[in-house]
């Protein structure tokens, strides 16, 4: 049984837009491969509400896909341990 969910990432800008069209593609592929994308929507840079990592601007994409119940977690664990993500926050819609 798959569910709808909204993944919220913000990427850091300071690796420069190489690196955020790396994350951008990394992130996409792994939400295809574990179920299906139906949107991506992406903010471009956006000031943060306050400093993360000494960062002051983020990179916002957001992408509503449908998975199992199971993958929503690992995404948000890989997100947590992949170098230039600055923020991530799952959703079931």
């Amino acid at each position: 049984m798959t569910s709808k969910y909204e993944a919220a990432l913000v990427f850091s800008v300071a690796g420069g837009d190489d690196s955020i069209a790396a994350l951008n593609a990394k992130f996409n592929e792994l939400i295809a491969k574990h179920g299906t994308v139906e949107n991506v929507d992406e903010w471009g840079k956006r000031k943060l509400a306050y400093l993360i990592n000494d960062e002051a601007e983020g990179y916002y994409t957001f992408i509503t896909f449908e998975s199992e119940p199971d993958f929503p977690a690992e995404l948000e664990r890989i997100a947590g341990i992949t170098e230039g993500v600055l923020r991530v926050m799952v959703i079931k819609k």
